[in-house]
């Protein structure tokens, strides 16, 4: 297997127990998940829609990204998840909301926003590398 392959298969790899482990932190204590969605600041009108279509995204990136076939989509659904992931956490590190809300998975829970920030734009990194690479990897396979 070649460098650039073994980069990606573990870029791959990150990224899909990131979001598997995202998706189940938030499907074992749903009624935290569903109260963590109401402390956003955005219109809680929105709730039945998040707690459902969240998770649901999370396990189908990480299906998409480690069955070979849709890699490629995944790691493109991956970029968009996490582009919008961290454009609000840019957001509330940056004061632009009235209040900080709470809300994240177990592991981050008592990250600074900051820190989160760095975290998630690592992530973000991480997904654009993989999409670069893997397309690198399709355009020289005749």
């Amino acid at each position: 297997m070649k460098t650039k392959q073994w980069i990606t298969e573990i870029i791959i790899f990150l990224l899909a127990a990131l979001f598997l482990y995202t998706a189940v932190d938030k499907l074992l204590d749903f009624k935290q998940f569903i109260q963590q969605i109401n402390n956003q600041p955005f219109n809680n009108n929105l709730t039945p829609v998040l707690v459902h279509v969240l998770p649901a995204s999370e396990i189908l990136l990480t299906m998409l990204l480690l069955w070979p076939k849709t890699s490629l989509a995944g790691l493109y659904g991956a970029a968009g998840l996490l582009t919008v992931f961290t454009t609000y956490i840019a957001l509330v590190t940056f004061n632009f909301y009235d209040r900080v809300p709470c809300g994240c998975a177990t592991a981050f829970e008592h990250l600074s926003w900051p820190v989160h920030l760095v975290i998630n734009s690592s992530f973000l990194i991480l997904s654009v590398t993989g999409i670069c690479l893997q397309q690198s990897r399709r355009l020289k396979t005749p």
